[in-house]
């Protein structure tokens, strides 16, 4: 169940391609397009506000470029972990390298983060109905956004409770997502699709109509300035908790095949971030909004497209992060029932299956009902991914150097990388889960 979830989660950030390990091997083509597949997605609408929010191009870019050293280093750690430990999932590799402790740490993350990547999947939906409702209204009244009556019923809120209700709910409900299959690669043609959008729309706008930007700010406040597009990159580049199942899939498991994987996924994903970055920041300046295409008209044909299939990848994608998220909920709860009466009966797995189903849902739609925008929510995501691309690795490498048989000068130097790579991701969840208290706070 959690291999067929993986299969389709996007974002940002999301674990999603696990194949069967004992089926058909991966290529080098295979691997890459599934490790892009993981991690291009929504995480992509708010680069060019985090452009904005780092000081400008040149700084944005300098922070994308350091980062990129950890994120490859974590990818390769985490591939050298599991084939000395042998297991094939995140969570096995951290609770057999690491021991049990901190593996049960890393499945708690782990369900927190998908719950979040809910929430910010449903701010996503809520900010293009809005977008979508306002053109509709518009183009058959010929009133403006300004001029609109509000009335409960034409809220874009309560058009997002009824989706939850007679879409993601159904869903969701079943034990096994069946529609994986059919649209794993929609969130990679969403991603893709916007970025040519963005790009053209600045080539395409008359230049009266475009806010001309430096390629970067003079007066950056403090390193915090920098620093604060750290959570939207963690959030774009997330492809760590599919890395392990990735490599264990694939048919040349030599570390050095891995290297060049890993070097290669990343670089696609920072030319696709950085163009949609760029060029999002150039267009709009200091007036982008968080989710990039809310800075766009509604009755924009390039980017009324690019909302649909937004629209559509997370309405389907949704259903398979409950799915993950419930499962690993679920199976302690299904062992505890067998301890203490001797089995699980059908009608208890199905209970607790629907009272989390709909609890997971309810509650991740009334965040997404309070959160203004979906910076709010990256920068919480953003330091939980800390955990996974940083802090876990960095656990991983600290304690393999204990037992593997290598050199002392190689252990010793992977000991302080991993020293170092821990103590980066530390930081990394600190300033974001500051950065998010003080934006939920209303003080940012």
């Amino acid at each position: 169940m959690e291999e067929l979830a993986r299969e389709s989660i996007s974002l940002l950030a999301s674990a999603k391609p696990v194949l069967d390990v004992n089926g058909p091997r991966l290529g080098s083509m295979g691997a890459i397009f599934i490790m892009l597949k993981s991690a291009l997605g929504a995480g992509l609408l708010n680069f060019p506000w985090a452009f904005e929010r780092a000081g400008g191009i040149r700084s944005a870019v300098t922070v994308e470029l350091v980062s990129l050293v950890f994120l490859i280093s974590g990818l390769i750690i985490l591939g050298y972990s599991s084939s000395i430990c042998g297991r094939c999932t995140y969570q096995g590799v951290v609770k057999e390298v690491c021991g049990p402790s901190i593996g049960k740490l890393c499945e708690i993350c782990f369900v927190f983060n998908l719950f979040m990547i809910s929430v910010a999947f449903l701010v996503i939906v809520d900010d293009q109905l809005e977008k979508l409702y306002h053109s509709l209204y518009e183009s058959v009244t010929g009133l403006s956004e300004s001029e609109m009556p509000y009335y409960w019923y034409t809220d874009q809120r309560f058009a997002l409770l009824l989706l939850c209700v007679l879409l993601i709910l159904p869903l969701s409900i079943p034990k096994e997502i069946s529609i994986q299959k059919y649209i794993s690669v929609l969130g990679t043609v969403a991603a893709t699709y916007l970025t040519i959008a963005i790009i053209v729309k600045y080539h395409t706008v008359p230049s009266i109509q475009v806010h001309i930007a430096p390629l970067y700010s003079s007066g950056i406040s403090s390193w915090a300035s920098m620093f604060s597009v750290i959570p939207t990159i963690c959030f774009g580049f997330q492809c760590h908790e599919a890395s392990i199942a990735i490599y264990s899939s694939m048919e040349n498991q030599r570390l050095s095949h891995w290297v060049f994987i890993s070097v290669v996924s990343m670089i696609f994903c920072l030319v696709i971030y950085s163009l949609t970055g760029v060029y999002g920041y150039l267009t709009f300046g200091k007036t982008v909004k968080a989710d990039i295409l809310m800075s766009y008209t509604g009755d924009d044909v390039l980017m009324l497209i690019a909302r649909l299939l937004f629209g559509i990848s997370i309405i389907t994608i949704y259903p398979i992060i409950l799915l993950l998220g419930r499962s690993v909920i679920q199976d302690p709860l299904l062992g505890w029932r067998r301890r203490r009466y001797g089995m699980a009966t059908e009608e208890f797995e199905s209970r607790s299956r629907y009272i989390l189903t709909v609890l997971w849902i309810t509650v991740t739609l009334l965040i997404a009902f309070f959160v203004p925008d979906i910076s709010k929510i990256i920068s919480v995501i953003g330091g939980i991914s800390a955990f996974f691309i940083f802090i876990f690795p960095g656990l991983c490498l600290i304690f393999a150097m204990q037992s593997e048989p290598v050199s002392w000068k190689t252990r010793v130097v992977l000991t302080v990388w991993g020293v170092v790579t821990l103590l980066c991701g530390a930081f990394i969840f600190g300033q974001s889960t500051s950065i998010a208290v003080m934006q939920l706070l209303g003080k940012n």
